[in-house]
């Protein structure tokens, strides 16, 4: 009986765990057994293990084998368990020195040839690694761009599977570290605020949105500036950080998603899934592994919804929970899976389906109007820091100055965005203890704590509550706004302006915003 032992990552969503497989040859019939909650993809690795082992130029052993993944509790879903499955039965064979697996997690799937292919989620499953205090990896050499995003990790690429197994003999040259390079680059030019002609309390309402980290929604009819509006707002909110890029490459690398030429990425992400996305592409999910949806891979960053009325209710109903915690956790059978979703809404909603030019012109009726809006529940709609609404453009920009009947040219997107980042950078000093960023993220209860407003302002919003015109949730929301107006204008706290403001901008209230939590989805 022989016995090895070797260790690969099994990911749950971005969460990872090391899996110890086990290799026994013992006696009986030539086969190959499959133990610990293996999935279809990861029970059909035996053939492909095998003919990756006698194409490298081994003997697959001729006697029964048993392969036992641990922790049986955790589902193993993939094929990126190739090569340790291949190293485990090699060692146990006495092929390859099991000691030399030991302290080593290899990842990576491997074709009948023996060459080690790239597999999605390399970079969290090394991050995964590392936390759990794994000093070295080896991994495709085709991730070796992502692999390299890790810290404090050696890791070695590999093209072959002869190449480990070289390696595990002791012939250190077969296998090249991967270089570390873990700085945030790329993003190029960023479309310029500028190019938006008018619309200045849209605008107003976009810088807003940027600096405190509020959603948003932009109702005006087509070609007034809402799409570019929305594209431009990543333009305005402040780089990533190393960790919030590693996240959002993270995200990416599970998806498929992550560009190798701009794999750690500066800029903050800007998804825009079209109206006819499923839930399972908006929140994530599917069937089998459950993979991240557009919701996780605007972590960090801007997730733009256009023609928000035309999105199914009970797609949009899934967004409440990421909006209201930052992360997507997706039930499975086995357990709960979770991703990061901490990310900006912005939406864009034509006033009524003919959707006309000019209001003027519209000739939808009043219960034809009503119907096409209350697809955007008023919860969800309570969940909204921002309403704007914007106007026919009656005027072109030109950069020569203001012409007689021409709209003259606005900020760009560098004056904005110097106000945008003094802004957060208040919120995020006087947030710091509790961890915060954004005044967004502040609880409605820490943010009166934090100072009793001018008597004039709490009567705007005790009037509001007063006459049912606004929730509880939506005066916490307004708090919100009004603090990040005052941090725009470098005041210590809010005054009577910035709450009447702020209250302004949850608009649209009405029989909406009073139905509360209770409404029912039209």
């Amino acid at each position: 009986m022989a016995l090895a032992c070797a260790w690969s990552i099994g990911l749950r969503g971005v969460d990872g765990e090391v899996v110890e497989i086990e290799a026994d040859i013992g006696q009986g019939l030539p086969g190959v057994s499959l133990v610990g909650l293996p999935d279809a993809a990861l029970a059909e690795s035996r053939d492909r293990v095998r003919a990756a082992v006698v194409n490298s130029g081994e003997s697959w052993p001729a006697r029964r084998i048993t392969l036992a993944l641990s922790p049986a509790t955790l589902p193993k879903q993939g094929s990126g368990y190739d090569m340790a499955l291949a190293c485990s039965v090699l060692a146990a064979a006495r092929v390859v020195p099991a000691a030399a697996l030991r302290g080593v997690v290899l990842v990576g799937e491997l074709a009948l040839d023996g060459r080690v292919r790239g597999v999605r989620g390399v970079l969290p499953a090394l991050l995964a690694a590392r936390r759990l205090g794994v000093e070295r990896a080896i991994v495709p050499a085709a991730a070796a761009v992502e692999a390299g995003l890790v810290e404090g990790l050696e890791v070695l690429g590999a093209e072959h599977l002869s190449d480990v197994l070289g390696w595990l003999r002791g012939d250190r040259g077969r296998l090249l570290p991967v270089r570390s390079r873990a700085r945030p680059r790329g993003g190029g030019p960023r479309e310029d605020l500028a190019d938006v002609v008018g619309q200045g309390p849209a605008r107003r309402a976009v810088e807003v949105a940027a600096a405190g980290g509020h959603h948003l929604l932009m109702t005006g009819p087509p070609g007034s500036g809402k799409t570019m509006l929305a594209r431009r707002m990543t333009g305005l909110l402040p780089d990533l950080d190393v960790d919030g890029a590693l996240q959002v490459a993270a995200v990416r690398s599970l998806a498929g998603a992550l560009d190798p030429q701009e794999a750690l990425p500066a800029a903050p992400p800007f998804v825009a899934p079209h109206h006819s996305v499923s839930s399972a592409a908006l929140v994530g999910g599917g069937s089998g592994l459950a993979r991240p949806g557009a919701v996780s891979l605007a972590h960090h960053g801007v997730l733009f919804l256009d023609e928000i009325y035309e999105f199914g209710p009970h797609v949009l109903e899934m967004l409440r929970t990421p909006l209201e915690e930052g992360e997507v956790r997706l039930a499975r059978t086995d357990g709960v899976v979770r991703y990061p979703a901490r990310f900006q809404l912005v939406m864009a909603a034509n006033p009524c389906p003919c959707a006309p030019p000019r209001q003027t012109d519209c000739s939808c009726s009043s219960l034809e109007k009503r119907r096409y809006t209350q697809r955007l529940s008023g919860p969800m709609l309570d969940r909204v820091d921002l309403r704007v609404t914007l106007e026919a453009v009656e005027g072109l920009s030109w950069a020569g100055g203001p012409t007689e009947g021409l709209e003259p040219v606005t900020e760009d997107t560098a004056a904005v965005r110097a106000r945008v980042l003094a802004a957060r950078a208040a919120a995020r000093e006087r947030w710091r203890d509790a961890g915060w960023r954004t005044n967004a993220e502040v609880p409605g209860p820490e943010l009166r704590r934090r100072g009793r407003l001018p008597r004039d302002a709490m009567a705007v919003l005790e009037g509001q509550l007063r006459t049912g015109t606004m929730t509880a949730r939506g005066a916490d929301r307004a708090l919100r706004v009004a603090w990040t107006l005052a941090d725009l204008r470098g005041a210590t706290g809010p005054e009577l302006p910035d709450v009447v403001e702020a209250v302004g901008y949850k608009g649209f209230v009405g029989e909406r915003d009073a139905a509360g939590d209770d409404e029912d989805v039209a």
